[in-house]
């Protein structure tokens, strides 16, 4: 009889507090970068991310976003996976206010531009009113009516100043989204402080891009924190 070899990853755990065990809060700010690829570094299948996913992917992804104080998203992630309110279910709120958090996280877009739309759901159906991180020179836009606009920088958005707004009002257990772009600007802003990575059991070529796009950055060092599995995906958690 075959036995696994003992170098095997751990099974990524069924349970909520399995989960939680994995992917704690942390004493300090940390901003967290959640994202999937394929085994040959796709990002996306046909431009969304949808065609990676696979068994356990959706509980991690919604554990990252029950012990977060702020989830931040690019505006043009917004738009291409039509994010919709950040509600969480009735579990993870209750699992929030039991541990002494506010019942929903913070969402927060990134947008240069202010092109999104009021009527989206992530804005329409919020539960708390989300935030908008611009900068001075954005054109005027109605999303100031459904979201709170707040410029941080002068000609880009300032995303080590919408970081320290963040950590201000109380939310420093911040997690990212994407998309690559924002990913590299905060890599290139060295704001990155684990990035948590499920890797698909799929080769999908073409011309999908990396998880991160942005300008040239020396290599910063991080250290492996787990690496977990269920079925084929791969369970990957990094940290500084």
């Amino acid at each position: 009889m075959s036995t696994l070899p003992d170098t095997l990853p751990d099974t990524l755990p069924d349970t909520q507090a399995g989960l939680v065990e994995r992917y704690p809060r942390t004493p300090g700010p940390t901003l967290r970068v959640n994202f999937i690829a394929s085994a040959d570094g796709a990002v996306a299948v046909e431009g969304l991310s949808a065609g990676l996913q696979g068994p356990g992917d959706k509980e991690v992804f919604d554990t990252l976003r029950m012990v977060c104080d702020g989830l931040i998203v690019a505006a043009g992630t917004v738009r291409a996976e039509r994010y919709d309110a950040l509600r969480l279910t009735p579990g993870a709120r209750a699992w929030r206010v039991t541990n002494g958090l506010p019942e929903f996280p913070l969402m927060v877009i990134v947008s240069g531009s202010l092109a999104l739309d009021p009527a989206q759901l992530i804005f329409s159906d919020a539960p708390i009113r989300p935030i908008v991180l611009t900068h001075h020179a954005a054109p005027a836009s109605p999303i100031a009516e459904v979201a709170e606009v707040i410029p941080v920088g002068d000609r880009a958005v300032d995303l080590a100043a919408g970081v320290r707004l963040l950590h201000e009002r109380g939310a420093t257990q911040l997690l990212c989204e994407g998309g690559p772009a924002l990913l590299g600007s905060m890599i290139a802003a060295d704001l990155v402080d684990e990035l948590c990575l499920t890797v698909a059991p799929l080769l999908v070529g073409g011309r999908a891009g990396r998880i991160s796009a942005g300008p040239p950055t020396p290599p910063r060092p991080m250290s492996l924190r787990h690496a977990l599995t269920r079925d084929d995906m791969l369970f990957l958690r990094y940290g500084r």
